[in-house]
């Protein structure tokens, strides 16, 4: 079977593509990238050629579509077990699957307030809701408490990078973009995050994207 092709969207802005992207890298898998532009007048006609469901990132495998991120992780995972993208220990594996589907359909107003902007940093944090609030404050938390948990070891989450951490990846990255006050166990994993030769790549793509979405870029002023 041929390698696997991965639809995503801009690199600066296109967090669910990032999630898929970071997880196939780590896992080392091989793939093929297909980059659709986003806010442009035929993104939508360009993506449902790929997905009926009109939205990024895209995993073609063969006759195999798949279309959430949280799928695409869980196939790398599969694909690739060497890469352990999941903890081995059936409860923290557990534990690990609850943290990272509370990402996936959580967090709108943390979502809104600060958008993903991989390559840009703001001078200040705009204006947050009480719901933005207490969603980075509950990140936070969440974070801290896998962080603190015993027999941890290595920088991540749950020790080992994992599909949790991919899926918290934006989240670091506008909690680089954006200067939220961070505790110290927070700030040394968004460090360790970001400093991965993953991030870094993907970085280096989004600094070379000559779009620039207007009301994101914005917010950096």
């Amino acid at each position: 079977m041929p390698a696997p092709t991965l639809v995503i969207g801009n690199c600066n802005y296109s967090s669910w593509s990032l999630r898929a992207w970071i997880a196939l890298r780590v896992a080392e898998i091989e793939f093929q990238v297909e980059r659709v532009p986003l806010y442009q007048p035929d993104t939508r006609e360009r993506i449902l050629a790929h997905n009926a469901a009109g939205t990024v990132p895209v995993l073609k495998h063969g006759a195999l579509v798949l279309w959430e991120s949280l799928a695409i992780c869980e196939y790398a995972a599969e694909l690739a077990p060497a890469a352990r993208l999941w903890p081995e220990e059936r409860e923290t594996r557990a534990l690990a699957r609850s943290v990272a589907t509370e990402m996936h359909g959580g967090f709108p107003a943390m979502r809104q307030a600060i958008p993903l902007n991989f390559s840009g940093l703001a001078k200040r944090v705009p204006t947050l809701s009480d719901d933005a609030r207490a969603q980075i404050a509950r990140i936070q938390a969440l974070w801290s408490a896998c962080l603190r948990r015993p027999g941890r070891s290595g920088p991540f989450l749950f020790g080992r990078f994992s599909v949790a951490d991919a899926m918290y990846a934006p989240v670091v990255s506008r909690f680089r973009t954006y200067p939220v006050p961070l505790a110290d166990p927070v700030r040394a994993y968004v460090d360790a995050v970001w400093d991965m030769p993953a991030m870094q790549e993907w970085g280096a793509l989004a600094a070379r994207e000559p779009e620039r979405e207007a009301r994101y870029e914005a917010l950096l002023a």
